[in-house]
């Protein structure tokens, strides 16, 4: 197995104002990762695995050479070397350490007074929100029209109206030119129209614009394992590539990249090699952004449906009338529902608010289950809780929701 040092993105840990201690964080922070790198230490060992620590490389469709040690020869093998943050540097045009990662980022060193963070995505979202929340003035500069691109922008709108009380600025249709080194900084240079500082200074800059598959430079050539144009790893319904030996999953074998469908796929070929009658056949991967609101969906997203001009049915419960939000004081939160008109069945969901990551379980349940919408308008559920937004948005369909007013025409 040869597998990559991932970044802890998405821990999950919530940083919420008032300002929070740094140590504090980054001594928690570490203790966590600690914590679980000795539990998969202890795991290799009672399931006798030989964990070896070094940089491997294919020599052929049989054999990986670890750097500086021995060749191991395999019957089987499973790529997960994971990825790596994109930085472009003929774009930014400087090797200054002030110019970060998200990988550099998560090490917490301080706390800059101002912190550029260029690209709205999930990573630049959530890194933002952590050093916000430690005590820096954040501008977010992003490129298209909105933050998350992709998402659906309802779900994005209250994440979108809470950070602006938490960012000192955002900005939107907006490039980056490039970056020049200055006394004490970075100096941005900004294309904007919303821009009114065109060349502002920063202590640190944060480059969150994507990820790349680590597929260079390990000898996949020289094993027979074939990468497409973006350098993802080709593999089959049993993430077999196309050496017959040798399989691969996670970040390598294309998006989404998350750690959770990595692990999902690292079973698919487990038994595989076992022999065993297993595929990769998912109705839905679950997406969730750690800010605060939380942001999670999976299945068919409102976007995707009209790109496909797809017929659905949407309902939505706002967390206004959710009785659990209110004594959180956080009725910001929305529950959407997308459902097949003529089936019923449950195509897609999609969930902003405190704890939408903890509830999207369910909603990937009913979608993987074929549940319908009176399956989860039919299930009991926990009250006061906020998952009984699900239920109630499910309601909704039939214009029965209990704590919505009916429309006119139910």
């Amino acid at each position: 197995l040869i597998t990559d040092t991932r970044d802890a993105t998405h821990l999950g840990l919530q940083f919420a104002p008032p300002r929070i201690d740094l140590n504090g964080v980054r001594g928690h922070w570490l203790k966590v990762v600690d914590t679980m790198s000795k539990n998969l230490a202890f795991l290799c060992k009672a399931r006798k695995v030989e964990y070896v620590n070094g940089r491997g490389t294919f020599r052929d469709g049989r054999t990986v050479q670890v750097e500086g040690g021995v060749a191991y020869r395999f019957e089987h093998c499973v790529v997960a070397t994971g990825s790596t943050p994109v930085r472009p540097p003929a774009f930014f045009g400087t090797n200054n350490p002030r110019v970060m990662d998200s990988t550099g980022a998560l090490q917490l060193e301080d706390v800059p007074p101002r912190l550029l963070v260029v690209g709205g995505g999930y990573i630049g979202l959530e890194m933002g929100y952590v050093y916000a929340a430690l005590g820096s003035k954040v501008t977010v500069v992003e490129l298209t029209e909105g933050l998350l691109p992709g998402v659906d922008r309802d779900l994005v709108l209250p994440l979108h109206k809470r950070l602006e009380t938490l960012f000192d600025k955002i900005y939107l249709r907006t490039k980056v030119v490039k970056l020049e080194d200055v006394k004490g900084g970075i100096k941005a240079f900004l294309e904007g129209a919303d821009v009114a500082d065109k060349e502002p200074v920063f202590e640190r800059v944060l480059v969150a614009v994507g990820r790349k598959p680590n597929t260079r430079d390990i000898g996949l050539d020289k094993a027979g394992v074939a990468v497409d144009d973006k350098g993802f790893v080709t593999v089959d319904e049993k993430r077999r590539t196309t050496s017959e030996r040798i399989f691969a999953i996670g970040d390598v074998a294309g998006e989404p990249m998350l750690a959770h469908k990595a692990t999902y796929e690292g079973k698919i070929a487990a038994a595989a090699i076992l022999g065993e009658k297993a595929v990769y056949d998912v109705r839905a991967v679950p997406a969730v952004v750690f800010t605060d609101p939380e942001i999670a969906w999976c299945g068919l997203t409102e976007t995707e449906a009209k790109k496909q001009k797809r017929e659905v049915k949407k309902v939505k419960f706002n967390w206004l009338a959710s009785g659990r939000a209110m004594t959180l004081a956080r009725t910001e939160g929305v529950t959407k529902l997308l459902i097949d008109p003529e089936t019923e069945r449950v195509l897609g969901v999609g969930i902003v608010g405190v704890d939408a990551g903890e509830m999207i379980g369910e909603a990937m349940l009913a979608i993987e289950m074929s549940a319908t919408a009176k399956d989860l308008a039919l299930t009991m559920h926990a009250h006061p809780t906020l998952s009984e937004t699900i239920y109630e948005a499910a309601e909704d369909f039939y214009g029965v929701a209990t704590h919505k007013a009916p429309s006119k025409k139910n």
